[in-house]
Protein backbone atom coordinates (compact mmCIF):
# COMPACT_ATOMS: atom_id res chain seq x y z
CA UNK A 1 0.00 0.00 0.00
CA UNK A 2 1.37 3.80 -0.70
CA UNK A 3 2.17 5.33 2.39
CA UNK A 4 3.41 8.33 3.79
CA UNK A 5 6.60 7.23 5.32
CA UNK A 6 8.59 10.68 6.49
CA UNK A 7 7.55 13.93 7.96
CA UNK A 8 10.04 16.96 7.52
CA UNK A 9 10.40 20.18 8.67
CA UNK A 10 13.55 22.28 8.22
CA UNK A 11 13.08 25.64 9.70
CA UNK A 12 10.54 27.81 10.17
CA UNK A 13 10.06 31.82 9.52
CA UNK A 14 11.20 34.03 12.10
CA UNK A 15 8.54 36.17 14.02
CA UNK A 16 6.18 32.99 13.33
CA UNK A 17 4.32 32.30 16.41
CA UNK A 18 5.09 28.70 15.10
CA UNK A 19 8.46 28.82 16.85
CA UNK A 20 7.32 29.37 20.17
CA UNK A 21 6.33 25.62 19.40
CA UNK A 22 9.22 23.94 21.58
CA UNK A 23 8.61 20.00 19.80
CA UNK A 24 8.92 22.13 15.97
CA UNK A 25 11.42 25.14 16.49
CA UNK A 26 14.17 23.00 15.79
CA UNK A 27 12.70 20.80 13.06
CA UNK A 28 12.27 17.49 13.22
CA UNK A 29 11.93 14.49 10.88
CA UNK A 30 9.89 11.76 11.38
CA UNK A 31 10.16 8.41 10.15
CA UNK A 32 6.65 6.61 9.91
CA UNK A 33 7.58 3.00 10.27
CA UNK A 34 3.56 1.11 11.12
CA UNK A 35 0.47 1.62 9.36
CA UNK A 36 -0.77 3.33 12.93
CA UNK A 37 1.27 6.67 14.29
CA UNK A 38 0.34 8.51 17.03
CA UNK A 39 1.72 12.30 18.91
CA UNK A 40 1.01 12.55 22.37
CA UNK A 41 1.30 15.56 24.49
CA UNK A 42 0.35 17.78 26.54
CA UNK A 43 -2.10 20.63 25.21
CA UNK A 44 -0.04 22.72 23.05
CA UNK A 45 2.54 20.72 22.58
CA UNK A 46 1.92 21.08 18.61
CA UNK A 47 0.39 17.94 18.07
CA UNK A 48 -2.79 19.25 16.31
CA UNK A 49 -0.60 22.14 14.23
CA UNK A 50 1.73 19.24 12.42
CA UNK A 51 -1.45 17.19 11.80
CA UNK A 52 -2.96 20.34 10.85
CA UNK A 53 -0.36 21.35 8.12
CA UNK A 54 -0.29 17.63 7.11
CA UNK A 55 -3.71 17.37 6.32
CA UNK A 56 -3.74 20.97 4.43
CA UNK A 57 -0.54 19.21 2.20
CA UNK A 58 -2.58 16.10 1.51
CA UNK A 59 -6.03 18.61 -0.22
CA UNK A 60 -8.17 17.74 2.67
CA UNK A 61 -10.63 20.36 4.02
CA UNK A 62 -9.46 22.16 7.17
CA UNK A 63 -12.81 22.19 8.49
CA UNK A 64 -12.70 17.99 8.49
CA UNK A 65 -13.00 16.16 5.54
CA UNK A 66 -11.68 14.51 2.45
CA UNK A 67 -11.23 16.01 -1.23
CA UNK A 68 -14.83 16.36 -1.77
CA UNK A 69 -14.76 18.78 1.27
CA UNK A 70 -13.28 21.55 -0.14
CA UNK A 71 -14.83 24.62 1.35
CA UNK A 72 -12.54 25.54 4.25
CA UNK A 73 -15.66 27.94 5.76
CA UNK A 74 -17.57 28.06 8.81
CA UNK A 75 -17.30 29.44 12.03
CA UNK A 76 -13.40 30.58 12.73
CA UNK A 77 -12.60 28.43 9.34
CA UNK A 78 -13.21 31.56 6.55
CA UNK A 79 -10.10 31.23 4.52
CA UNK A 80 -8.13 29.77 7.20
CA UNK A 81 -5.02 28.38 6.33
CA UNK A 82 -2.41 26.02 8.08
CA UNK A 83 0.65 28.34 9.28
CA UNK A 84 2.50 24.75 8.81
CA UNK A 85 1.97 22.98 5.88
CA UNK A 86 4.17 25.08 3.94
CA UNK A 87 7.31 24.14 5.32
CA UNK A 88 6.88 20.52 5.93
CA UNK A 89 8.22 18.03 3.31
CA UNK A 90 6.09 15.01 2.69
CA UNK A 91 7.78 11.68 1.83
CA UNK A 92 5.64 9.44 0.32
CA UNK A 93 6.17 5.40 -0.45
CA UNK A 94 5.68 4.69 -3.07
CA UNK A 95 3.44 7.18 -4.56
CA UNK A 96 1.52 9.76 -3.28
CA UNK A 97 -1.85 8.69 -1.20
CA UNK A 98 -5.06 10.80 -2.85
CA UNK A 99 -7.60 9.54 -1.04
CA UNK A 100 -8.35 9.45 3.11
CA UNK A 101 -10.01 11.86 5.54
CA UNK A 102 -8.89 14.44 7.86
CA UNK A 103 -11.27 14.44 11.14
CA UNK A 104 -11.07 17.14 13.81
CA UNK A 105 -13.16 16.52 17.00
CA UNK A 106 -12.97 20.14 18.11
CA UNK A 107 -14.62 21.59 14.63
CA UNK A 108 -16.68 18.14 14.17
CA UNK A 109 -20.02 20.43 14.75
CA UNK A 110 -19.23 22.67 11.15
CA UNK A 111 -18.37 19.21 9.51
CA UNK A 112 -21.71 17.37 10.61
CA UNK A 113 -23.75 21.10 9.86
CA UNK A 114 -21.72 21.01 5.93
CA UNK A 115 -23.29 17.83 5.33
CA UNK A 116 -26.55 18.44 5.88
CA UNK A 117 -26.26 21.37 3.83
CA UNK A 118 -25.04 19.32 1.39
CA UNK A 119 -28.38 16.56 2.13
CA UNK A 120 -30.48 19.67 1.25
CA UNK A 121 -29.94 19.18 -2.58
CA UNK A 122 -29.36 15.32 -2.28
CA UNK A 123 -30.33 13.10 0.62
CA UNK A 124 -28.82 10.38 -0.70
CA UNK A 125 -25.55 11.71 0.89
CA UNK A 126 -26.62 10.36 4.45
CA UNK A 127 -25.93 7.28 3.12
CA UNK A 128 -22.42 7.56 3.63
CA UNK A 129 -22.54 8.59 7.59
CA UNK A 130 -24.98 5.80 8.31
CA UNK A 131 -28.27 7.18 6.50
CA UNK A 132 -29.07 9.77 9.05
CA UNK A 133 -28.33 13.28 10.01
CA UNK A 134 -25.02 13.32 12.42
CA UNK A 135 -26.64 15.90 14.83
CA UNK A 136 -29.63 13.47 14.85
CA UNK A 137 -27.21 10.90 16.03
CA UNK A 138 -25.38 11.51 19.59
CA UNK A 139 -22.24 12.39 19.91
CA UNK A 140 -20.27 9.42 20.01
CA UNK A 141 -22.46 7.66 17.83
CA UNK A 142 -21.79 10.72 15.30
CA UNK A 143 -18.39 9.38 15.44
CA UNK A 144 -17.96 5.80 14.92
CA UNK A 145 -21.14 6.85 12.40
CA UNK A 146 -17.82 8.50 11.03
CA UNK A 147 -15.51 5.88 11.53
CA UNK A 148 -17.53 2.60 10.33
CA UNK A 149 -18.99 4.67 6.96
CA UNK A 150 -16.11 6.59 5.73
CA UNK A 151 -13.36 5.00 6.56
CA UNK A 152 -12.11 2.52 3.83
CA UNK A 153 -8.42 3.09 2.43
CA UNK A 154 -6.05 6.19 2.15
CA UNK A 155 -4.34 8.12 4.78
CA UNK A 156 -6.63 9.19 8.19
CA UNK A 157 -5.61 12.24 10.33
CA UNK A 158 -7.34 12.28 13.03
CA UNK A 159 -7.32 14.96 15.79
CA UNK A 160 -8.64 13.44 19.29
CA UNK A 161 -11.20 11.25 17.81
CA UNK A 162 -11.70 9.58 21.39
CA UNK A 163 -13.22 12.68 22.87
CA UNK A 164 -16.92 11.53 22.01
CA UNK A 165 -15.84 7.85 22.78
CA UNK A 166 -16.61 5.77 25.94
CA UNK A 167 -14.39 3.53 26.64
CA UNK A 168 -16.23 0.90 24.96
CA UNK A 169 -16.31 2.68 21.88
CA UNK A 170 -12.87 3.55 22.01
CA UNK A 171 -12.43 -0.05 21.68
CA UNK A 172 -15.03 -0.12 18.97
CA UNK A 173 -12.98 2.52 17.05
CA UNK A 174 -9.71 0.24 17.57
CA UNK A 175 -11.67 -2.48 16.03
CA UNK A 176 -12.02 -0.51 13.18
CA UNK A 177 -8.58 0.73 13.08
CA UNK A 178 -7.35 -2.96 13.16
CA UNK A 179 -9.44 -4.48 9.92
CA UNK A 180 -7.96 -1.39 8.14
CA UNK A 181 -4.48 -1.54 9.30
CA UNK A 182 -4.72 -5.78 9.04
CA UNK A 183 -6.03 -5.18 5.07
CA UNK A 184 -3.32 -2.98 4.41
CA UNK A 185 -5.66 -0.52 3.02
CA UNK A 186 -4.92 2.13 5.30
CA UNK A 187 -2.58 4.54 6.99
CA UNK A 188 -3.45 6.13 10.27
CA UNK A 189 -1.74 9.53 12.35
CA UNK A 190 -3.39 10.21 15.58
CA UNK A 191 -3.52 12.99 18.21
CA UNK A 192 -4.59 11.34 20.91
CA UNK A 193 -5.03 11.80 24.91
CA UNK A 194 -6.37 8.51 25.18
CA UNK A 195 -4.03 5.73 27.29
CA UNK A 196 -6.38 3.22 25.77
CA UNK A 197 -6.04 4.01 22.42
CA UNK A 198 -1.99 4.37 22.29
CA UNK A 199 -2.38 0.62 23.37
CA UNK A 200 -3.31 -0.48 20.00
CA UNK A 201 -0.14 -3.56 19.00
CA UNK A 202 2.32 -2.47 16.65
CA UNK A 203 1.46 1.50 16.81
CA UNK A 204 4.52 3.86 16.39
CA UNK A 205 4.32 6.70 19.40
CA UNK A 206 6.03 10.15 18.88
CA UNK A 207 6.05 12.13 22.25
CA UNK A 208 5.89 15.90 21.97
CA UNK A 209 7.46 18.04 24.56
CA UNK A 210 9.90 20.76 25.49
CA UNK A 211 13.21 18.54 24.20
CA UNK A 212 11.51 18.15 21.03
CA UNK A 213 9.60 14.65 19.62
CA UNK A 214 11.06 11.60 20.26
CA UNK A 215 9.69 8.01 20.00
CA UNK A 216 8.36 6.36 22.60
CA UNK A 217 6.46 3.42 24.33
CA UNK A 218 3.06 3.36 25.69
CA UNK A 219 3.91 2.69 29.19
CA UNK A 220 6.29 5.07 29.22
CA UNK A 221 3.49 7.98 28.53
CA UNK A 222 2.09 10.60 30.97
CA UNK A 223 -1.16 9.60 30.20
CA UNK A 224 -0.70 6.14 30.56
CA UNK A 225 1.21 6.07 34.02
CA UNK A 226 -0.86 8.67 35.00
CA UNK A 227 -4.06 7.27 34.26
CA UNK A 228 -2.94 3.71 35.62
CA UNK A 229 -1.31 5.45 38.75
CA UNK A 230 -4.91 7.08 39.56
CA UNK A 231 -7.20 4.26 38.91
CA UNK A 232 -4.46 1.89 41.05
CA UNK A 233 -4.79 4.06 43.93
CA UNK A 234 -7.70 7.28 43.55
CA UNK A 235 -8.03 7.82 47.27
CA UNK A 236 -4.19 8.43 47.71
CA UNK A 237 -4.58 11.14 44.46
CA UNK A 238 -7.80 12.96 45.78
CA UNK A 239 -7.05 13.34 49.40
CA UNK A 240 -3.97 14.95 48.25
CA UNK A 241 -5.82 17.37 45.90
CA UNK A 242 -8.82 17.47 48.59
CA UNK A 243 -5.85 18.08 51.45
CA UNK A 244 -3.68 20.75 49.55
Amino acid sequence: MPSLSRISLSSLPDGSYLQHIPSLNNGLKLDLKSNVTFFVGENGSGKSTLLEGIAEQCGFSLRGGNHNHNLNTGHRFEGYESALAQHLQLSWTPRRITEGFFMRAESFFNFASYIDELAEDDSRILNAYGGRSLHEQSHGESFLSLFNNQFEAGIYILDEPEAALSPARILAFMSVINQLDKSGRAQFLIATHSPMLICYPGATIYQFDEDGVRETRYEETEHFYLTKSFLDNPALYLRHLTDG
